[in-house]
């Protein structure tokens, strides 16, 4: 059987895409893995030097930009998995959600597998996340936002108080970046999981567009009783939003997803107060982040009037 199927979902980033997939084919240990490669609809080379350069990677073009979890889908059902997540004949021991964005050491995946292989009750496992400037990307080790430490984020107090083990929940800002923590939730930029997993959980909601499908997809792992590990044995290069950099859509859609999830997972069961009190924040901070953008495509659209109008002249 095949241990491991590797998908990346890739949108216009091409050089950093390059350098991923060399550090994936240079990585060291006796596993047998396949690298999926989906390209929604990037209006660079991607698609084509991944052809060119890699033909060993199967490559999925997209017609359509239909999202992350729709691409990862895309990859998910390549590999063998069908439309509910049940693993056909052909599919992997293990499948690894990677973004493009990332950098892999020498022995990332034989170190992680064997990480997976050596604990059964674990369903899915990330590594410590490290961006350019060497900090940690706080992503890689969450907890749910429940109302709670959605409300604690909200107002600051994760910011303020860190290191407590209430008020800095939300990125488990409290814990030892090199400590083996069992968490909540990982990120999909580096998310490993175990392929009767995916059967429990089924395949990515494509109600997301990007972000929170990751989360969501945790929290089905997790209610489905399967521990879910950030193992910082294993450290792997993040540079992150490199293709959402600037964009208003992404803003958005990260305010757009928090109401989703948490109207999924969490709205039956809070206060009415509360409930109101969430339902306002995010939609206030959506609502911000829309006019924000708005008002910056305006300045940027009168600037370049603006420098047109006097070359004209």
């Amino acid at each position: 059987m095949l241990d491991l199927s590797i998908i990346i979902v890739n949108y216009n980033t091409c050089d950093l895409l390059r350098d991923c997939l060399c550090s994936i084919y240079q990585n060291q240990g006796d596993i047998a893995f396949t690298v999926i490669v989906i390209d929604n609809a990037s209006p660079d080379a991607s698609a084509q030097m991944v052809a060119r350069e890699f033909p060993q990677a199967e490559l999925i073009v997209s017609e359509i930009n239909g999202g992350f979890a729709y691409a990862n889908n895309l990859g998910l059902r390549r590999a063998g998995f069908d439309n509910t997540g049940q693993p056909q004949p052909d599919a992997p021991r293990y499948v690894l959600l990677l973004n493009p964005d990332t950098v892999l050491p020498a022995a990332a995946l034989a170190e992680m597998i064997n990480f997976m292989d050596t604990h059964p009750d674990v369903g899915a496992v990330g590594p410590k996340l490290v961006r350019l400037d060497g900090s940690l990307d706080l992503a890689c080790r969450r907890s749910f936002p429940t109302p709670e430490v959605s409300f604690y984020r909200m107002v600051g107090l994760s910011k303020l108080f860190p290191r407590s083990r209430i008020f800095g929940r939300y990125n488990m800002t409290f814990a030892d970046p090199d400590e083996l923590l069992e968490v909540d939730a990982l990120v999909g930029a580096f998310m490993m999981i175990r392929r009767e997993t995916i059967a429990q959980a089924g395949l990515l909601d494509e109600t997301y567009f990007m972000y929170g499908e990751d989360l969501d997809w945790a929290y089905q792992i997790k209610a489905n009783g399967w521990k879910i590990y950030y193992n910082p044995a294993v450290t792997v290069t993040h540079v992150k939003r490199a293709a959402s950099a600037g964009s208003s859509k992404a803003r958005i859609e990260f305010y757009r997803a928090m109401d989703i999830f948490y109207r999924k997972f969490y709205a039956q069961t809070t206060p009415l107060w509360l409930h109101g009190l969430v339902v306002t924040g995010i939609n206030l901070s959506w609502r911000f982040s829309q006019l924000k953008y708005s008002l910056l495509n305006f300045f940027k659209r009168d600037s370049i009037l603006q420098k047109h109008s006097t070359e004209v002249q």
